[in-house]
């Protein structure tokens, strides 16, 4: 399975170095959807190259788009691709089956409340130890589907590649469309 994930690359470090492409940020987290540091680190990534890009300039709404939006912590922002074992599962949270078989409404797995969110995402990952992670849809667009994956996922992740993103960039320029972003003079 491909998957993309937009983040702040440092091309300078090892892949699953601090700053690289498959470094779970456990040490950063607490506040994000599925979120349990003192269980797992995750990695949030998309199945779509658009859906990772607008999730990271999403904050961003209503502003114009420059060259510094385009930069974290000193970093460059950039979109990975990155494999994912085919052997690797997920419980699927856009299934109905699984909602049903794990007790979960749409509305739970869609809620802004974190405590809902990572309290069930710890469930599912110590429910299902052979998980991969979770398969979800976007907030943004219910289209497009998002992955939650568990550090334990690490061994079954591959770069396929990095590149960093510029305004130029026709998936910048997608997603600044998308969220209304005009472009900085």
């Amino acid at each position: 399975m491909i998957l993309y994930r937009c983040f702040a690359w440092n091309p300078a470090v090892e892949p699953r170095a601090r700053g690289g492409a498959l470094w779970f940020p456990r040490p950063l987290q607490g506040d994000g959807r599925h979120d349990v540091p003192g269980r797992y680190g995750c990695l949030y990534v998309s199945e779509e190259p658009l859906a990772a890009v607008v999730e990271e300039l999403a904050r961003l709404a209503g502003t114009r788009l420059g060259p510094t939006d385009l930069v974290r912590e000193g970093l460059p922002l950039s979109l990975a691709v990155l494999r994912l074992s085919d052997a690797a599962r997920l419980v699927d949270l856009d299934e109905p089956l699984a909602l049903a078989e794990e007790g979960l409404r749409p509305s739970r797995v869609a809620t802004c409340d974190r405590e809902v969110t990572q309290a069930d995402a710890a469930a599912l990952h110590e429910r299902h130890p052979d998980a991969a992670g979770l398969r979800w849809w976007s907030f943004h667009e219910s289209a497009w589907r998002h992955v939650t994956l568990f550090d334990r996922a690490a061994g079954e992740l591959d770069v396929e590649d990095v590149r960093q993103l510029e305004l130029d960039d026709d998936v910048v320029g997608e997603a600044a469309r998308f969220l209304g972003l005009g472009r900085a003079a």
